[in-house]
């Protein structure tokens, strides 16, 4: 047993070595460039239409502009209507970039049919399946008493929208024209 742990040590301590002589660019001091200021930093994970999914550490008040920056820029497919670049992130948030045109559809030729949550009535908004009408007036009184949707995450704070009706609608709603 002691010979089977001395041997994976020593495999470890071979592949480090290894890994320091195939890339020098790892050093001490990228893996301290990690470690969170929590009182400046915070954490957001950006899905979709971006180049890079994935979670990133920004400095606290960051924008939209700036998480899609870190991740690399946005898709040919995203929809830069369903963002505000200058909405301000919260920790801990992931964000979720919408695609402009069906992804089955294999020419992306045909724009998918959206509704505007923060312009449109309450009937119009019914027009897509994921919001019935009890759903699209809790949308329009959210909007009248709280403001306009900066985020798409935003419509998870409206009354009768959970997760599984926010993922089967946020492809299918923008923030404006």
């Amino acid at each position: 047993m002691l010979k089977i742990l001395v041997g994976v040590i020593a495999v470890l301590i071979i592949g480090f070595v290894g890994f320091m002589v195939i890339d020098p660019q790892i050093n001490q001091a990228d893996v301290n460039s990690y470690i969170i200021d929590s009182e400046n930093m915070f954490q957001v994970t950006i899905e979709g239409e971006v180049v890079n999914e994935k979670t990133y550490v920004l400095e606290e008040g960051a924008t939209m502009a700036e998480l899609i920056d870190a991740a690399g820029g946005l898709t040919d497919n995203a929809d830069t209507r369903s963002f505000f670049l200058d909405a301000t992130l919260t920790n801990g948030m992931t964000y979720y970039i919408a695609s402009k045109y069906d992804e089955s559809d294999i020419c992306n030729d045909t724009e998918i049919e959206k509704v505007n949550v923060n312009a449109d009535d309450a009937l119009t908004l019914q027009n897509i399946s994921a919001i019935n009408s009890a759903v699209a007036n809790s949308i329009v009184t959210h909007r009248n008493e709280n403001g306009l949707f900066y985020t798409l995450e935003q419509l998870l704070d409206v009354y009768g929208i959970g997760n599984a009706t926010y993922n089967k609608m946020r492809n299918y709603v923008i923030l404006h024209t």
